[in-house]
C-alpha cells in the first residue's frame, strides 16, 4: 500500500501554496514511493537521489477550494535531471460528502497518501482525478484566461476547435495508463496533460494549433486549445492541449492488416489479389499526407507577418552538416550492432546483411555528396514520426495524429525543418512493415520458400508505393516550391527512406531478430538507387565497388 505514510502539516490547504516546508516534506515522504509506481515517471530504472518541487502553481476552484500543479524535479546520480508535472487536490474528510463526485472513484493509483493539512485530516489525490480540477481546466480554457502564479503566468489559450457554449460539460479521465494523462470532456474533447517537461513549447501543440488555427486543415482532430506556463526570459513550457475527439473504426496499420489478409489467404494459391478499395484508401491517405504538408507551407507574403517557426528554410549548410552527422553516427551504431548479431540471424537476413556491410563504402559517398549537392527544393515543419499507425481510419476518410515527433529526439530536434518527403518515407516505409510482417509471420505462408515471399511481398509493395506517392505529389502540381524537380525529389526520398531504414535496423536486432530482414530489405532497395543516381551522374568514384547483387543468391548444390 502506498499510503503507509501519513503528512502532518500546521498550514491550512488554501495557504499552501507559498509554504516551502510543506513541498520540501511532501516531497521526502509520500511522493518518492508514490511517483515510482505512475506510468508516466521515466526514471523508474535510474538510481534516483531524490525529488524536489520547484515551483507551485495555484488554480483556484469553483467552490472555493485550490488545486495545486507542481513542478517536481527527479534527481539521479547520473545524467540530468528530469522535470514533471504533478497536480494535487486535498480532500477533506469534513467535506468528502459535499463534492459532486465519490471518494471511491479515486482510483488507487490517484491516491497519493493521507495527511493532516491545517488540523483537516483528508486524502491526498493526483487532481486530474477531481472533477473541480478537470472543469476548473476547461473553463479556463474556455475563458482565454492568464493566471499570475508566484514564478510566471499560467496562459489558457483558446482554439477555434472548441464550440461555444460547452464550457461545462461532464468529464472523465480515459483508464489507460501512458506517458501523459488525458481527460475528456462530454465525449467530444479530449485534455493531454504533459507530465514529463521540457524546456520549451511542445511541437505537437505547435503543429496543431497551427493547422487548426491558421490553415485550417481538417484531416486532424482539431485544436481545441492549450496550457502554457510563461515565465521571464526562458522558453515557454507547454503543460497541455485539449483536441477534438474523432469516432474512429481503428488506426491505417490494423486497416492495412486487415486488407492484406486477403492478399495473404491468396499467396498459397499462387494467386495476386488486391481489392480495388485498397488503392482508393492507399490514394486518399497520399492526397490527405499531400494538403498536410500544403497546410504547413506557408510562404512569407508581403503584407502579412510571417510566422518564423513556420516559415519554409532552404537546405543550408547547417542543415546538411546536421543530417550528414546524424547519419554517419546512426550508420556507425548499425553496423557494429550488425558484426555483433550477424551469427543469430536467419541465411536469407545473413545475406543481406553481407551486401549492406559490402556497400559501406558507397552508402557514406552518397551521404558525403549530400554535403554539396545543389539542391533548390525547400525545408519545413513536418509531422516527424509518420506512420500507418499515426492516420485513424474513419468511416470514409483518414484523421491524422500524434504531431509529438520521433521520441528519441530531443524537443528541439523535433522542431527542425525537412523535406516534406522525410514523411513520406516514413509511410512508405510503414506500408513495407505492413506487407512484410504479414507475410513473413504468418501460419498461411509458413511452407512457402521464403525468396518466392519475397518477391510476392515486392510486388505488393511497389505497386501501394507507387499508388501513395503518385496520389501524394498530385497534390502539389508541377512545378512547386518545395520540389524543385523529380530528380530532386527523388534523391531526397532515398535519402531519408535510407535513414529511416537504417534506424529501423537497431531495434529488430536488440528486440526483433526475425524481423532483420525488413529493414535490410528496404536498405538494399535504396542502394539499388543509389547505384543508379552514380551511373547517372558519371561521377563514379573508382575506388568505390558497384552494389553485390550476386550475394542475394541462393547457393545451390
Amino acid at each position: 500500500m502506498l499510503m503507509s505514510q501519513s503528512l502532518t502539516v500546521p498550514v491550512a490547504w488554501s495557504e499552501a501554496g507559498s509554504k516551502a516546508d510543506l513541498w520540501t516534506t511532501l516531497a521526502q515522504t509520500l511522493l518518492p514511493p508514490y511517483v515510482n509506481t505512475c506510468r508516466w515517471f521515466a526514471g523508474k530504472a535510474r538510481q534516483q537521489t531524490g525529488f524536489s518541487v520547484q515551483t507551485v502553481h495555484t488554480l483556484p476552484l469553483a467552490d472555493g477550494d485550490v488545486s495545486y500543479l507542481l513542478i517536481l524535479q527527479a534527481a539521479y546520480a547520473d545524467g540530468i535531471p528530469e522535470t514533471y508535472l504533478l497536480p494535487l487536490s486535498f480532500l477533506a474528510d469534513h467535506t468528502a460528502n459535499t463534492l459532486s463526485f465519490q471518494l471511491a472513484d479515486v482510483p488507487e493509483k490517484g491516491r497519493i497518501g493521507e495527511a493532516t493539512i491545517g488540523k483537516q485530516s483528508g486524502l491526498l489525490i493526483d487532481a486530474i482525478y477531481d472533477e473541480r480540477f478537470r472543469q476548473a481546466l476547461f473553463s479556463a480554457i474556455c475563458q482565454n484566461q492568464t493566471l499570475p502564479q508566484s514564478d510566471g503566468i499560467l496562459t489558457f489559450h483558446r482554439g477555434k476547435g472548441l464550440d461555444e457554449g460547452d464550457e461545462l460539460l461532464p468529464s472523465s479521465v480515459l483508464p489507460v495508463d501512458s506517458s501523459n494523462s488525458a481527460m475528456t470532456f462530454g465525449d467530444k474533447y479530449f485534455l493531454k496533460l504533459y507530465r514529463k517537461l521540457f524546456q520549451e513549447t511542445n511541437p505537437e501543440v505547435d503543429m496543431v494549433a497551427f493547422l487548426t488555427d491558421e490553415s485550417n486543415f481538417a484531416h486532424i482532430p482539431a485544436f481545441g486549445g492549450s496550457i502554457i506556463w510563461q515565465h521571464i526570459d526562458t522558453p515557454d513550457i507547454t503543460l497541455g492541449m485539449v483536441q477534438r475527439m474523432v469516432q474512429n473504426d481503428k488506426d491505417s496499420w490494423m486497416q492495412t492488416g486487415d486488407h492484406l489478409n486477403d492478399f495473404l489467404y491468396a499467396v498459397p494459391q499462387r494467386m495476386f489479389a488486391i481489392r480495388e478499395d485498397v488503392f482508393d484508401k492507399v490514394e486518399l491517405l497520399g492526397q490527405r499526407t499531400g494538403e498536410m504538408h500544403c497546410a504547413l507551407y506557408k510562404p512569407t507574403r508581403p503584407g502579412i507577418p510571417a510566422n518564423g517557426a513556420f516559415a519554409p528554410e532552404p537546405f543550408t549548410d547547417d542543415y546538411r552538416e546536421f543530417l550528414i552527422n546524424r547519419f554517419k553516427d546512426l550508420l556507425d551504431r548499425r553496423y557494429a550492432l550488425l558484426i555483433d548479431n550477424y551469427t543469430k540471424l536467419d541465411p536469407q537476413a545473413q545475406r543481406l546483411a553481407w551486401v549492406f556491410m559490402e556497400a559501406k563504402e558507397m552508402i557514406e559517398t552518397f551521404i558525403a555528396d549530400f554535403r554539396t549537392r545543389p539542391l533548390d527544393s525547400l525545408r519545413i515543419r513536418i509531422h516527424g514520426d509518420y506512420h500507418l499507425g499515426q492516420v485513424l481510419a474513419t468511416e470514409n476518410d483518414f484523421v491524422i495524429i500524434d504531431f509529438e515527433g520521433e521520441p528519441e529526439s530531443s524537443i528541439a530536434e523535433r522542431k527542425i525543418k525537412h523535406s516534406p518527403l522525410k514523411d513520406v518515407a516514413g509511410m512508405i516505409r510503414s506500408y513495407h512493415y505492413a506487407v512484410s510482417a504479414k507475410l513473413f509471420n504468418s501460419a498461411e505462408t509458413d511452407e512457402l520458400d521464403p525468396e518466392h515471399l519475397q518477391r510476392v511481398s515486392d510486388r505488393w509493395f511497389y505497386l501501394i508505393r507507387d499508388t501513395f506517392l503518385n496520389a501524394y505529389l498530385g497534390v502539389f502540381g508541377a512545378p512547386h516550391p518545395l520540389f524543385k524537380n523529380n530528380n530532386e525529389i527523388n534523391y531526397l526520398l532515398l535519402i531519408y527512406l535510407l535513414e529511416k531504414a537504417v534506424y529501423e535496423l537497431g531495434y529488430e536486432i536488440s528486440y526483433r531478430p526475425s524481423w532483420v530482414k525488413i529493414p535490410l530489405k528496404g536498405i538494399i532497395d535504396v542502394v539499388r538507387e543509389i547505384e543508379k543516381i552514380r551511373l547517372s551522374d558519371g561521377n563514379v568514384t573508382p575506388h568505390v565497388p558497384m552494389l553485390q547483387t550476386g550475394l542475394l543468391q541462393t547457393q545451390r548444390t
